[in-house]
């Protein structure tokens, strides 16, 4: 006879001021620097949004305790923990703009980054900004700021990506964008 295990629940503590709602398997949530939301639509998974007298807190919960659903709950509780941090103070990427050969000049037009003079190119290279992220330019520092992780780190390496050389010799041409911080740990 096959023991059938209890299933699974993992708890996200809401603080004071961080506020959670669920829309569909969408879980949204609200603090004192902006909203994030995550998709969390997985058939082994139900999201549920508790408040008591004063505690709010996300469950996350399973039918059976398998392996996988543990570790699929590990990763999605991961995930909203971020965006709980997230709302509360913004995460941040800095980016450096190291030019040796040609001046570059990088600027944010609308919903455009654009990189001017890369190499020399006549031609401007640009990326889309993710939507939700604000990104600033100092003279020859970027900051990347969103109160979602993920695409704060997206919008981060699609910048650094749009500086990549190729059929050049790297140890000469090390101009680009490059990261010099992930969410204040310095790389």
């Amino acid at each position: 006879m096959a023991m059938i295990k209890p299933g699974l629940t993992r708890e996200i503590a809401l603080p004071a001021g961080v506020s959670a709602s669920l829309r569909h398997t969408t879980v949204i949530i609200r603090g004192s620097e902006g909203e994030a939301q995550r998709d969390i639509n997985h058939p082994h998974v139900k999201v549920s949004v508790e408040k008591d007298n004063e505690k709010n807190k996300i469950v996350l919960s399973t039918v059976r305790g398998t392996r996988r659903e543990k570790t699929l709950l590990g990763s999605l509780a991961a995930h909203l923990k971020n965006l709980v941090k997230g709302v509360q103070e913004q995460q941040v990427y800095k980016l450096k703009v190291c030019s040796g050969h040609f001046p570059m000049t990088v600027t944010v037009s609308g919903t455009e980054f654009v990189v001017k003079n890369f190499l020399g190119e006549s031609v401007p290279r640009t990326v889309d900004v993710v939507p939700g992220v604000t990104i600033k330019v100092n003279d020859k520092e970027i900051l990347v700021t969103s109160p979602d992780k993920e695409k704060a780190g997206l919008m981060t390496e699609r910048i650094e990506q749009l500086c990549r050389i190729t059929n050049r010799d790297v140890r000469i041409f090390m101009d680009g964008i490059w990261i010099t911080e992930k969410a204040g740990k310095a790389v």
